[in-house]
């Protein structure tokens, strides 16, 4: 008995100094809640219909650029809401759990969808290292190690490179956003994905320069087929 008050005790004390919030408003978590909140888990506009290759906006933004086996998107992105807050608590607040959380949520959808029934591996778009030594993460890769995880596939960071540093995506057009981003990514290992069924994620996708600009050195290695899975999605 005195065992068991002495745990609850610990568990309380170490939730006061590192409380179980949730990865959107930052409220406390319930004991049943893991990652959202209820109301938060219920308020955010998904868009797992959108997995339906008839109706996809997703995949649509690609079509004429790259050929995409398949995509989705967990949420619909806007410039205010829940998922703009649950995308800045992950990207500037550090709250890699948010990105986790986000990709075991979608994951456990994806793992039940064909085609991402064939999927062999996860690769997060990647950070130039000093983006990386200044964040201290990439965000992407924390939704893609939830996504990986939730399908039991495994997701590799040291794949794909970002060869040189590029300046913020946010403010900029679809012209302008290619050409911030164009030949800016290669292949670092060529073999472990050659054949293979690649889901390439990323956190929000808006025009999808970033995520083609990612595909097209994939796509060059014989035998890739591309799914793609973000995080967020603005509607097009």
């Amino acid at each position: 008995m005195l065992a068991e008050k002495l745990k609850t005790l610990t568990r309380d004390f170490v939730g006061v100094i590192y409380p179980n919030l949730c990865v959107v408003c930052n409220g406390h978590l319930l004991h049943a809640e893991t990652g959202f909140c209820i109301a938060c888990e219920q308020e955010l506009p998904r868009s797992y219909d959108e997995l339906n290759p008839e109706n996809n906006p997703l995949i649509r933004t690609f079509w004429g650029r790259i050929p995409v086996r398949a995509a989705g998107a967990a949420f619909v992105f806007s410039a205010s809401g829940k998922v703009q807050e649950l995308v800045h608590n992950l990207k500037y607040n550090g709250r890699k759990d948010a990105g986790i959380a986000a990709g075991q949520l979608y994951g456990s959808v994806l793992r039940d969808i064909s085609p991402f029934l064939t999927a062999d591996m996860v690769l997060p778009v990647p950070l130039h290292e000093s983006k990386l030594a200044s964040r201290g993460y990439n965000q992407a890769a924390c939704f893609g190690r939830g996504l990986a995880d939730a399908m039991g596939i495994p997701m590799y960071e040291n794949v794909l490179m970002r060869v040189k540093a590029t300046t913020s995506q946010t403010r900029k057009n679809r012209e302008q956003r290619w050409d911030n981003v164009g030949e800016v990514f290669g292949v670092r290992i060529k073999k472990r994905v050659e054949g293979k069924h690649i889901i390439l994620v990323d956190d929000v996708v808006t025009t999808g320069a970033t995520i083609e600009a990612c595909a097209l050195p994939l796509l060059g290695v014989p035998g890739t087929t591309v799914s793609i899975v973000s995080l967020a999605a603005a509607r097009q």
